[in-house]
């Protein structure tokens, strides 16, 4: 995968930190370096965690993330915004509000709820503020099953779940969704892509790896980075899809339990 003849592409990323480098911003900042865009960041909470899970939370004041994330668009712009971790009512209030100033820009929701090792990184009373503050604000929204079937009080255990948890997201104004079917039982794995106008299926063999850390995060950016060089919504997810897959087929195997990925494979030829 090339993207040397892709414009820059500038995505602006609003989510938590993750110290041991495999999720959140650490993870969305070396996608879109590698996918040949440039990442700025409004940090929402620093985590205390590595590959066996999160031990430590410590949110950053609102006024703080939207004050990052206004110096950096007042300045270098974004051609699309990430949003990730956000963790409560007030901090998912507050970044819809950004999107409303920047709503010319693309939105890419990633609404994480809860971490690889089962850490709750959103408050339950902040689902309900997800669902009517940002998925409406959505270019595309990327839940796996889990948040789908919070977002939507549906079950999400096969593809026809999928599709339907994916039509009451659209129906709550998501402009796309893909919904992502890591968490589905099966040894195919299937994401949908969903919009109004149809539906298109990536699908593979599932990997046995436990490599498996910042895959959400990885996707949401690598689409996030897609739309901001121009290309069209399934191309855009296309590439981040197939960009994810080697990403885990490559991984370096660190760390004892839910490993990274390599996110740098496109940058060594």
């Amino acid at each position: 995968m090339t993207s040397s003849a892709l414009p820059l592409g500038r995505v602006l990323i609003i989510a938590g930190s993750d110290s041991g480098g495999g999720a959140g911003i650490q993870a969305d900042l070396k996608t879109v370096l590698a996918l040949g865009g440039y990442g700025a960041t409004a940090i929402t909470a620093v985590t205390v965690q590595n590959t066996l899970g999160v031990t430590g939370v410590h949110p950053i004041p609102v006024d703080i993330v939207q004050a990052q994330a206004r110096a950096v668009l007042s300045d270098i712009g974004a051609d699309a915004i990430k949003t990730g971790m956000l963790g409560d009512v007030a901090m998912v209030e507050a970044v819809a509000a950004l999107l409303d100033e920047a709503e010319a820009i693309p939105a890419v929701i990633d609404p994480v709820m809860v971490a690889k090792g089962g850490a709750t990184l959103l408050a339950d009373d902040a689902i309900s503020a997800v669902r009517s503050l940002m998925i409406p604000r959505a270019a595309l929204l990327t839940p796996n099953a889990p948040e789908a079937a919070a977002l939507t009080g549906l079950s999400v255990e096969n593809l026809d779940d999928q599709r339907r948890a994916g039509e009451a997201l659209l129906q709550l104004g998501a402009r796309a969704v893909l919904m992502k079917g890591g968490h589905v039982s099966g040894e195919r794995v299937v994401d949908l892509l969903m919009t109004p106008t149809g539906d298109t299926i990536f699908e593979t063999d599932r990997q046995d790896t436990r490599h498996t850390h910042g895959t959400g995060c990885t996707l949401a950016s690598a689409c996030a980075t897609g739309l901001a060089q121009g290309l069209d919504l399934s191309t855009a997810v296309a590439q981040a899809w197939a960009y994810v897959q080697e990403a885990m087929a490559s991984a370096p195997g660190l760390g004892k339990g839910h490993g990274p990925l390599d996110h740098g494979w496109t940058l060594r030829g």
